[in-house]
């Protein structure tokens, strides 16, 4: 390969003997005149020049890379600007590299570039002597500028000689000085000396020389600050460590090192707990004042104890859901029968839970029925379902606010509430929390636990809940909320805002067979080691218990029946070792059990139901029904309500009396017929109260069938609210009020047509095979329904009247 020869000139020519050295290229740095600089040459091309200039005259043309990264360097890789220079010293390196000491004389310009025989650059240059200058006064004015500037400089660098600059009397002095306080400043760069090397006229050199002097003294001055402040934070460091060991000392003296290892103990917990910025600087404040008391004393003891309390509780650690759909239904499909609703609503939340990732805000469950139907042990099942801890609170009787938010440190035994405690025994920041019977609570001079409830269950609030007790913010966010109650009318409604209602209805005659046979038999078996063949129960059995022996919604107390026999059976088993096996006759309930405890509402047997109307009604525990009796006596227009009836239920009686009044004339009544009659209306069980709107149907059926001697359909029938104008509104607890309509042998069920869509949801969840439903939209609707006869065809004719009975008076004794 030819070897190309590189020019500046435009006329190319062979380069002479004079104005002409060999190139040595530098690395990252640029040498300026009246600079020394120790230079280690390494590369071939380098070295080959070094060795040209010392066999003639040791001079060397030095100019700087313009690439650091740059080994065989060509004309347009180095600077043209470059110094003139000679080799002071040499000496030879082990492997071949030389070590040379070189001085810069001159600033020089290469004219023209040409590749040597020997392997090195030749370069012709020309020297670029430094222009005469007037010695002017804003010359002067810069040079003392220049010289406060570098005097600053030498006070805040100690490695730059304070004593370099002489006294200057000619403008080649202050060329010479410029170029040797540049040589001086360490942290110039590349680019910043070699725009000084090509500044050839001394004032534009020296204004660009205090430009850099006055960078480099600001971030001096900056470096010393910060060297300050660093050096002042270790100073009382030291000082701390210093006094802590004093300390130590003097309760090692005093005979507290055990406290001193306690305290150092705790330190190393709070450093590990991730508490929050707040609960840190709380705990911190804390512990400063633990470390001078007394250890023995009360106040040490107060300290002590929420030290204890905040590192405790769990300020990062949070378990992962583990939410599989399908095996979330396997779980609640194990561990509960029917609530088919209920499981469809709670598969929906998981189920959006699993989808979304970013669903952090759980919705609030409420889940609202009678007692025994499985609303706690369903908790648990979706905890179980979610892989999350599950913890219980009861909060039935609570009536102290600050049995929720704790109590201030101020009182003696004072503890956080029962949400802080529940968090403790949890251990991470989300777990299911079920606050049981919020129903229950209730409020006194102590404040209002409903009211302390509201930032606990609200998303927007509880990221920072503040117990009394703990006084500072815990982020209960990541916890899921589930509440019970069996009624929810008792809850506040500020409260009740909060909450996602689930209704749990009671279960029907099969539906607590199935659980029977599923769940509460293989349990007690269990529980009291027997085996199946030793108890033996048939379906019959247990539907005759069900019947007779419970009164209730759910299975607590068919529960403890079943429990009851399985122990006296187990008596039994004692007794008589030769009987291996036992099965449970109806004859041996009534001998083991007694009579029947609960048995059903007795319906009226009378062939003849006149003045009879059987209404629907929904209790705690369950349905039922009423048998409303009417009787018309002559009298003055008087209304009797008997049976222990509630303001609305006696509101809904007077409704139907004046909409009877209102049709009096269509159902061939006289239009004085209120005024001549008393009219007692009663509802049997007196000692139970009685109360609700969904009976206004049933009394004015019950009216009309006294006042129009019109007897009423034997096994039938209804619930619904009356208006005035005789609407029919819609009720609640549909599904309770239909059981019991089956459970007393009433097939045909009159209902209001608001309710047809509730028909449509409690078909999935219970057969309704041989009943006979029938909607009602008016009150003319139901009383064509309601009698043997149709009302509204019969003529005016006098009623009835029964004599009252004359009452002796008594005198008491």
């Amino acid at each position: 390969m030819k070897k190309e020869k590189t020019k500046i000139l435009k006329k190319q020519k062979s380069i002479g003997a004079d104005n002409c050295l060999p190139l040595l290229p530098l690395k990252n740095v640029a040498m300026l005149p009246k600079s020394i600089m120790p230079v280690i040459v390494g590369r071939d091309i380098s070295i080959k020049a070094v060795e040209h200039a010392l066999k003639t005259d040791h001079m060397l043309f030095v100019s700087a890379q313009k690439i650091a990264s740059t080994e065989t360097p060509t004309q347009s890789d180095v600077f043209t600007y470059g110094t003139r220079s000679t080799i002071l010293q040499v000496m030879r390196m082990p492997n071949g590299p030389l070590k040379i000491l070189v001085e810069g004389l001159c600033r020089s310009k290469a004219v023209m570039f040409e590749d040597h025989e020997n392997g090195f650059i030749n370069v012709q240059y020309e020297d670029i002597p430094t222009p005469d200058l007037e010695f002017s006064t804003e010359l002067q004015a810069i040079w003392r500028e220049t010289v406060q500037l570098y005097n600053t400089y030498s006070t805040l660098n100690e490695k730059a000689p304070s004593d370099l600059i002489t006294q200057v009397k000619t403008v080649q002095d202050m060329d010479y000085m410029t170029d040797t306080i540049a040589v001086h400043i360490d942290n110039l760069s590349l680019e910043n000396r070699q725009e000084l090397l090509e500044l050839v006229d001394v004032q534009p050199r020296m204004l660009k020389l205090c430009q850099f002097l006055e960078k480099e003294i600001d971030i001096l001055q900056t470096e010393n600050r910060i060297r300050g402040q660093i050096q002042t934070q270790v100073d009382k460091n030291q000082r701390e460590y210093y006094l802590h060991e004093q300390m130590k000392a003097i309760q090692k003296e005093l005979g507290r090192e055990d406290q001193s290892e306690e305290i150092g103990s705790i330190r190393q917990k709070i450093k590990n707990a991730g508490l929050s910025k707040e609960a840190k600087q709380k705990v911190d404040a804390e512990l400063k004042r633990l470390e001078q008391m007394p250890p023995l004393s009360s106040e040490a003891a107060v300290s002590r104890n929420y030290i204890d309390w905040i590192l405790s509780l769990p300020w990062q650690n949070v378990s992962e859901d583990t939410i599989n759909i399908e095996e979330a239904e396997k779980i609640l499909d194990k561990n509960h029968a029917g609530l088919k609703k209920a499981k469809e609503r709670i598969i929906e939340f998981l189920a959006a839970k699993k989808f979304s990732k970013n669903l952090h805000r759980s919705p609030v469950i409420c889940l609202s029925g009678p007692p025994g139907v499985g609303k706690t042990s369903l908790a648990r099942s979706i905890a179980e379902s979610m892989g999350r801890e599950f913890i219980r609170i009861s909060l039935g009787g609570v009536r102290d606010e600050a049995e929720i938010r704790g109590h201030r440190r101020t009182y003696i035994g004072a503890l956080p509430g029962k949400i802080i405690q529940a968090m403790k025994k949890a251990n991470v920041l989300n777990p299911v929390i079920l606050l049981d019977e919020v129903d229950k609570m209730s409020r006194d001079m102590h404040g209002d636990p409903a009211a302390a409830l509201l930032e606990v269950l609200d998303p927007e609030q509880n990221k920072n809940f503040i117990d009394h007790f703990l006084d500072t913010g815990y982020d209960l966010s990541q916890v899921m909320f589930i509440a019970t109650a069996n009624m929810i009318d008792q809850i506040p409604y500020p409260l009740y805002d909060r909450l996602e209602i689930i209704h749990l209805s009671g279960y029907s005659e099969y539906e607590k067979l199935a659980i029977t046979n599923q769940f509460l038999i293989p349990k007690n078996l269990k529980e009291y080691n027997l085996s199946k063949k030793q108890f033996i129960i048939s379906d019959e059995v247990i539907l005759s218990i069900i019947d007779e022996y419970t009164k209730e919604a759910g299975v607590r107390q068919l529960e403890r029946v079943i429990a009851k026999l399985m122990r006296k059976t187990i008596q039994l088993l004692l007794k008589d070792e030769k009987i291996k096996s036992h099965t449970i006759t109806k004859e041996i309930v009534v001998k083991w059990l007694g009579t029947s405890a609960n048995k059903k509402t007795s319906m009226s047997q009378k062939a003849e139901r006149i003045g009879l109307a059987t209404g629907l009604a929904w209790t705690e525990v369950g349905g039922d029904v009423l048998e409303i009796e009417t009787s018309v006596l002559s009298g003055k227009g008087g209304l009797t309500l008997t049976g222990q009836l509630g303001e609305v239920m006696q509101e809904s009686a007077q409704a139907a009396m004046s909409y009877i009044r209102s049709r009096a004339k269509d159902l061939g009544l006289k239009p004085s017929f209120y005024s001549s009659n008393d009219i007692h209306l009663h509802i049997p069980e007196g000692a139970t109260p009685k109360d609700g709107p969904s009976a206004g149907i049933t009394i004015c059926t019950a009216l009309v069938s006294a006042l129009t001697n019109n007897p009423t359909k034997p096994k039938l029938a209804m619930t619904g609210e009356i208006t005035l104008q005789g609407r029919i509104l819609s009720i609640g607890g549909l599904k309770e009020k239909i059981l019991a309509a089956k459970q007393h042998g009433c097939p045909t069920i009159i209902m209001p047509k608001e309710n047809m869509d509730d028909l449509e949801d409690i078909k999935k969840e219970m057969s309704l095979d041989g009943l006979d439903i029938k909607f009602a939209s008016n009150m003319d609707e139901v009383l064509k329904i309601a009698f043997m006869k149709n009302p509204f065809d019969a003529k005016i004719r006098p009623m009835k009247k029964r004599p009252a009975k004359s009452i002796k008076k008594s005198k008491t004794l």
